[in-house]
């Protein structure tokens, strides 16, 4: 059995690469393709020509082919896999700056100073919904896998306004509850975990190691080597540091991924407050975000140099080793019936994450398959961290929806009303009037009325 996996944003090479890498590595996919889809002709030519090189030294099975075109794209694909962000950084980095003109900040600023700023989620909501209806036309059989970010809204958004649609969120986050275990210098293949929530807010609430309770292990290496760890690894805003280890005694449950990392933006704005609030928990998501920006800026630079460099094989450089990215494993649940064990964003309409509303997405660990996906009920989180998954992640999100659903202007006001540096509503009007008068955001303007 072959298929076709649509690429939408390929153009994005690190995605590719990891995509082209864990095609490779799949057992199940000779004879498939790979069609890379970008409006960004130059971008596109170099994703293909680094993957398609990559494919060629290790031998795959499998067509990888090109185009600008979305609709040549989608014809008879089975899977779409969105990677897509109009205006990519830039545009979300010049409203930063609006913003912070304006009196806000990192920290816990989810839909104004993060990569779900409401000007880039306005984009989002438009380009992915095209797509999908597009797929209703071209492909309605496929399954539409969202990458890019705003995951969580998105893909509520969609569940809301299409009931029984074929879209599942996809983070690499809660890779992280891993992580934590291998730094306490656990055997990771021995360890249990679970950590629901909604995307950018989980919580690791099941530990276990060789099936026993492993959160005594966390506590006594907190106690006895997490001063060594800090002088080891000084660098701030750490998901292991000072904040999410302060988190974790307030609220018994560790933060994990994004939850209280500049990624999923900085949360929560009390660790943010002042400069001297920041230094006493080594927090800096300014510097923090200069270092992924330098680093994407260079990984893309690097990847484009060894894409032309034909003195050099890129496997040379770039190991045939399974990335911890979950699409492709998903691919293969769905179309091969190869039963996994994945982290997803669904809806929560049976209750799998108590808290969380019933039309509202979660991300939880399922059963995913050629049956679908069968999302798993999770351990209660602490009635405080629902507390504040509802007012910090749900609330805003809902208005922001709200907002765009009625094309409403005044909501649109209210969801910056609800950022934790707004003082007055004053300074949310100026803020919003700047950033609808830039150039990028001239449609956004006439939507929002």
């Amino acid at each position: 059995m072959s298929i076709k996996i649509a690429l939408i944003g390929a153009g994005s090479g690190t995605f590719s690469l990891n995509l082209i890498r864990d095609m490779c590595l799949s057992k199940y996919l000779d004879g498939s393709t790979l069609c890379m889809m970008d409006i960004n002709e130059e971008k596109l030519n170099t994703a293909y020509k680094f993957c398609s090189r990559f494919a060629k030294e290790i031998g795959i099975k499998f067509k990888i082919t090109k185009t600008l075109n979305r609709k040549t794209a989608l014809k008879n694909a089975d899977f779409v896999i969105n990677t897509a962000m109009p205006g990519g950084y830039d545009y979300m980095r010049e409203g930063w700056n609006i913003a912070k003109k304006n009196g806000y900040t990192f920290g816990g600023s989810q839909h104004i100073v993060h990569d779900e700023s409401f000007w880039i989620n306005f984009h989002q909501y438009q380009l992915m919904e095209s797509i999908y209806l597009d797929m209703q036309d071209i492909c309605p059989n496929a399954w539409m896998i969202l990458v890019a970010n705003p995951v969580m809204a998105a893909t509520t958004y969609f569940n809301r306004k299409y009931p029984g649609c074929k879209i599942i969120g996809m983070c690499h986050g809660s890779n992280n509850a891993k992580n934590l275990a291998k730094t306490i210098g656990l055997d990771t293949s021995k360890v249990g975990v679970c950590c629901p929530g909604v995307n950018h807010f989980l919580w690791l609430n099941e530990f276990t190691y060789e099936g026993k309770d492993a959160f005594p292990l966390l506590d006594q290496w907190i106690e006895e080597k997490f001063p060594q760890f800090l002088a080891e690894h000084p660098e701030k805003s750490r998901g292991i540091g000072l904040k999410g280890v302060d988190l974790y005694k307030r609220y018994g449950v560790f933060p994990i991924g994004d939850t209280c990392v500049p990624g999923g933006g900085s949360w929560g704005h009390f660790y943010h407050t002042s400069p001297e609030v920041e230094a006493k928990w080594n927090e800096d998501p300014t510097g923090w975000y200069e270092g992924y920006f330098e680093r994407g800026t260079k990984r893309i630079a690097d990847m484009n140099a060894a894409a032309f460099d034909m003195s050099k094989k890129i496997t040379d450089t770039y190991k045939l080793v399974r990335s911890s990215e979950p699409m492709i494993p998903v691919v293969e649940a769905l179309a091969f019936d190869v039963e996994k064990k994945i982290v997803v964003n669904i809806v929560n309409d049976k209750g799998y994450v108590e808290g969380v509303p019933t039309d509202f997405n979660c991300e939880i660990p399922a059963i995913v398959s050629a049956r679908g996906v069968q999302g798993l009920h999770t351990k209660p989180l602490p009635k405080p961290i629902q507390a504040w998954m509802m007012r910090d992640r749900i609330a805003p999100a809902n208005m922001e929806l709200e907002a765009y659903t009625n094309r409403s202007r005044d909501l649109l006001l209210d969801l910056i009303c609800m950022d934790p540096w707004t003082r007055t509503r004053e300074q949310a009007e100026n803020l919003l009037k700047d950033i609808l008068d830039m150039p990028f955001n001239a449609d956004m303007k006439e939507y929002y009325k």
